[in-house]
């Protein structure tokens, strides 16, 4: 059975998308820490970090640092802090925190947004991509 992201990638339920290419995408989580929290997914589906075989794992950190890096111009923060979890979601995935302290990073404080919401942000960190013409190319 697909997972919600692999369901999402085929558009089957909606998602904001910030990146897509060959190997990964990045979308918009739906209960975020922080505005611009968002995650890096391989479209392979792997339920374990670890066994995400390197060349993906590569791949998935460059994508990762490129949307960082557009997301401290949108989103003012300290630093843009990353996790591994995978305890409710059977599909390996980056989260990518706008944070100031520790305590940004509590999971438990995550709130359902609104898709309005999502999507402008998800907008603007698309928009700050392009404008550093970052793209699939690049990677």
């Amino acid at each position: 059975m697909a997972s919600i992201f692999t369901k999402i990638l085929e558009r089957e339920i909606p998602g904001h998308f910030v990146w897509e290419d060959e190997h990964c995408f990045s979308i918009m989580t739906i209960q975020p820490i922080r505005e611009g929290h968002l995650m890096v997914i391989p479209k392979m589906e792997v339920n374990h970090w670890d066994d995400v075989p390197g060349y993906i794992a590569a791949h998935l950190m460059q994508v990762a640092q490129k949307i960082a890096k557009a997301m401290k111009t949108v989103i003012p923060c300290k630093r843009i802090g990353m996790s591994v979890v995978g305890l409710e979601v059977p599909h390996t995935h980056i989260h990518l925190m706008p944070i100031d302290n520790m305590g940004d990073m509590d999971f438990s404080q995550a709130k359902e947004a609104s898709q309005e919401e999502l999507q402008a942000t998800a907008g603007l960190i698309r928009k700050t991509l392009q404008a550093r013409g970052f793209s699939e190319a690049d990677i």
